[in-house]
Order: C-alpha cells, then structure tokens, then sequence
C-alpha cells in the first residue's frame, strides 16, 4: 500500500493555475467614445453599494451630467404625445411601467420604443 508521499503531483487537490477569488478582478468597465474615457464602476459598487445594477445606476449618471449615454448603451424611450414628458430608461419594466402610469394619470397616450428595433408601441388608456 502506497502512503500519500507516493502520491503524484497530478492528483494535487490545488491546482495553481486556477486563480483565486482574491486575485480575480471581476470589476465592470465603461467606455465612453464622446467623452474618450473609460471608467471602473469600483464606486458604484463598493460605495453606492448598488450590485448588478451598477452599470445602469452609471449610465443614467453618466447621461445626467453629459447628456449622453456611454458606449452600448440604448435606452428604452417612454415619450408622451400631449405633454413635454420623455422619459429613459434602460430596461423594459421600468419603462413600460411609467408608460402605464402616466396613462393611467392623464390619459395621455404614450409613444414606447425599444432599443432593440424600430418599432414603436403605442400606449393608451383603456388597453390591458
């Protein structure tokens, strides 16, 4: 019967080429063509603390303080046909929910159009 001194390296439980977890740097980045910048979004989650919504929380940001969004970044468009009322955003529920809101609130109806084609839905009182 062999002792674990016989054991061959091959079998090691540590492999050292598999990293580990503190040395991965898994932090998203940002880039910004207009601006020629990019950004490491540290800030937005180890101080704002806001996890998987980081880069959303950062373009919105972005978009506040330059009026335009970063690199990749498409919003989804709720635009209001009677009132000066846009609004951006960068996913689906959000959007559509404030597109229902404000029907709901002036029966307004609301152009509703997504990053990913051309198409526009229109939004109206009295739908669902």
């Amino acid at each position: 019967m062999a002792g674990p001194e016989d054991a061959s390296d091959e079998h090691s439980p540590r492999d050292e080429t598999i990293p580990s977890p503190d040395n991965i740097d898994d932090t998203p980045t940002v880039t910004c063509s207009r601006c020629g910048r990019s950004w490491e979004l540290e800030y937005e989650l180890d101080d704002l603390e806001v996890g998987n919504r980081a880069l959303e929380r950062f373009a919105l940001d972005h978009r506040r303080h330059t009026g335009h969004f970063p690199d990749d970044v498409t919003p989804w468009v709720a635009d209001c046909r009677r009132c000066p009322d846009e609004e951006l955003f960068l996913s689906e529920q959000p959007a559509r929910r404030w597109a229902e809101t404000h029907v709901r609130h002036t029966r307004h109806s609301v152009a509703l159009q997504s990053p990913l084609d051309d198409a526009t839905e229109l939004v109206e009182a009295g739908q669902k």
